[in-house]
């Protein structure tokens, strides 16, 4: 258990690296001051290190895109893959109008922590469409997904041996279908295992049992197991446990503020006994 797992000395860790008031430092620049500092407590040479902070290959294209208005336009879409040590590469497909080159590499990055740290067989990646999605209707944003995906096949950036996408900010169980369904009209007579050229596929497509509650519950499990360490909640002159405690989720310009009402791991047992709706500008409990 995580719990069980943190020696004091990684305290030092939660320290935040000084950045210049003047400028913000990108999301790409943070993540590698992040790493540098954790690169201090290793015994790996610097020379090494240089090599695992950076990413290996990132994948940049336009998309064309006819509008139902008959309208006509490019649309910037990315993908990075940070490590190949281990294949295939791993990592979800978002449509944002955030969406950048930096923003891909920094997040397949951490892709590639986030799976050596678990030991999955993964290296990390990340890929994004730069669009927001509410600003466009099912039959756009399908055809953007499934020409992503065949420019994707074209440069060897998908596949089950090879990067193998998943949902993520923007998408969902439809948007993953879609990919599957042009990776396979594409490359399904090259590829036996062309179903599992995505991940987060609906049920009726290959996908599995509990995917789409995973990441919301991986963070409840993470939070059930820090709030049992002892060490941790005496730092911080807190109880042990969930119980009692209460978490804040944002969504769009308000607050929602949560309270467990006990330690349960099971779905129907994780009772929600307080729900406050609070604006942004007036958080409080």
């Amino acid at each position: 258990m995580l719990s069980k797992r943190i020696p004091k000395f990684y305290t030092s860790l939660f320290t935040v690296p000084s950045f210049s008031i003047a400028s913000e430092p990108s999301f790409l620049e943070m993540v590698k001051s992040y790493f540098d500092l954790a690169g201090q407590y290793t015994n790996v040479p610097k020379d090494k290190l240089e090599v695992y902070k950076n990413c290996n290959t990132v994948f940049k294209v336009r998309l064309p895109l006819v509008r139902d208005d008959g309208s006509i336009e490019f649309i910037p879409a990315f993908r990075a893959q940070h490590k190949h040590h281990r294949l295939p590469t791993k990592g979800g497909t978002r449509l944002s109008p955030k969406v950048s080159l930096e923003e891909v590499e920094a997040l397949s990055s951490l892709m590639t922590l986030k799976c050596g740290v678990v030991d999955l067989p993964y290296g990390g990646a990340k890929g994004g469409i730069q669009i927001d999605p509410k600003k466009y209707s099912a039959r756009e944003i399908e055809t953007l997904m499934m020409r992503y995906t065949v420019e994707l096949a074209k440069k060897g950036f998908i596949g089950a041996s090879i990067d193998v996408p998943g949902p993520d900010l923007g998408t969902t169980t439809r948007e993953m279908n879609w990919m599957k369904s042009a990776y396979q009209q594409f490359m399904g007579h090259k590829d036996i295992n062309s179903d599992g050229c995505v991940t987060g596929k609906s049920i009726n497509q290959g996908g599995i049992e509990g995917r789409n509650e995973s990441t919301g519950y991986g963070v409840f499990l993470c939070l059930k197991d820090l709030a049992s360490n002892k060490w941790l909640m005496d730092k911080y002159k807190l109880p042990l446990g969930l119980e009692g405690k209460k978490f804040i989720v944002q969504v769009k310009k308000k607050y929602i503020c949560f309270f467990f009402k006990n330690d349960a791991i099971r779905d129907t047992e994780m009772w929600v006994i307080g729900l406050h709706i609070i604006w942004s500008n007036m958080v409080r409990f």
